[in-house]
């Protein structure tokens, strides 16, 4: 389980980061991680970032931008401090398209929707991440847009392109499932039911991203689907999805 380096210039580092391996370290965890993998070939990012005020907050050298440790896909990583901020700043200010790949459980009513519901973690289990609504109990709840194209529709399942328009965390995962359909594999929001549970992972993937770094020049990095969801699919484009 390995990233697989897509992109390298002076300034900025792309790979397409497998699921499974977190971005970064997380308290208690040995796991290997995204940031352990860049440091071994890009050492020189060692101090870029933002100054940890204390052991507690995670190790990110060069990162600007995360996925779930489960989500497969592009990320790109800052090569230097001036390169940070610059990155930094376009994802803040959200001059960057993100587009994923999902399948979810179900065929969708409307073929393109637009779901707009604030997002917070849940006090009483500060893993997940909840929808805010009339007597909910979430942490700082924040605005939370996600767009989504239906691209191809499967028996029990629908292929989709969706584009979140904000980053929150799990805004995908969270977004799909309150309109009643959970990525398919996803356990934590979908429920133990859930379509593919036997995938191993959920079916969410980061395609491409897009932005502006340089004056005059627009960049735009795509991997396609990893071997595991393009094999589930079927040749055909048929799949079991029970």
């Amino acid at each position: 389980m390995e990233p697989e380096l897509i992109y390298q210039d002076d300034d900025l580092i792309v790979v397409s980061k497998p699921a499974g391996m977190p971005v970064h370290d997380a308290k208690h965890s040995t796991d290997y991680t995204l940031c352990d993998w860049l440091l071994e070939r890009f050492p020189e990012i060692k101090e870029v970032g933002d100054a940890r005020a204390n052991e507690h907050i995670p190790y990110r050298p060069g990162i600007v931008h995360r996925l779930d440790k489960w989500t497969s896909g592009v990320m790109v990583i800052a090569r230097n401090q001036e390169s940070f901020l610059r990155l930094k700043d376009i994802f803040k200010s959200r001059q960057v398209e993100k587009v994923y790949t999902a399948l979810v459980c179900g065929h969708l009513k409307e073929k393109t929707g637009i779901i707009q519901k604030s997002l917070g973690r849940i006090l009483a289990s500060p893993t997940k991440i909840g929808i805010e609504k009339s007597g909910s109990r979430l942490k700082n709840p924040k605005e939370a847009v996600t767009e989504y194209k239906v691209l191809k529709e499967y028996p029990g399942a629908a292929l989709l392109e969706v584009k979140p328009k904000t980053g929150r965390m799990h805004q995908i995962r969270v977004h799909l499932a309150s309109i009643g359909h959970p990525v398919a594999g996803d356990t934590v929001y979908g429920g133990k039911n859930v379509c593919l549970k036997d995938l191993g992972r959920y079916f969410l993937h980061a395609s491409s991203l897009s932005f502006s770094f340089r004056e005059g020049q627009r960049l735009t990095f795509s991997v396609d689907l990893p071997p595991e969801l393009e094999e589930r699919l079927g040749k055909q484009g048929v799949a079991k999805f029970s």
